[in-house]
């Protein structure tokens, strides 16, 4: 059999209209933080935001593996998404996140 009659034949979408894709970097509206915490906790609470966020724009860029994952590589798709340069504790938590949500 030819190599030819074995590629998979294009599928066509059923969808009527168009369908929009959601941006992965658009914030979410803000809301306040409950207040008498201490101010570690809020630090922590927002490192991991931004951790997230930047872990969710590099899967979604196709950096799939932690280890793919290096410092410049972060703070690179930081400077794209328009967050502040994450630090190097932040830059850990975003390869935590990879590694231990799959």
């Amino acid at each position: 059999m030819p190599a030819a009659a074995l590629k998979p034949m294009p599928i066509q979408s059923t969808a009527k209209r168009a369908v929009q894709l959601e941006m992965p970097c658009v914030p979410v509206a803000k809301r306040p933080l409950p207040p008498g915490r201490p101010r570690d906790w809020y630090v922590t609470h927002n490192r991991r935001l931004k951790a997230m966020r930047l872990a969710i724009a590099l899967l979604d860029s196709g950096v799939y593996l932690p280890d793919q994952a290096r410092n410049e590589t972060i703070r690179g798709m930081a400077n794209l998404i328009g967050v502040h340069q994450p630090s190097d504790t932040t830059c850990h938590m975003v390869r935590a996140f990879m590694r231990y949500n799959r």
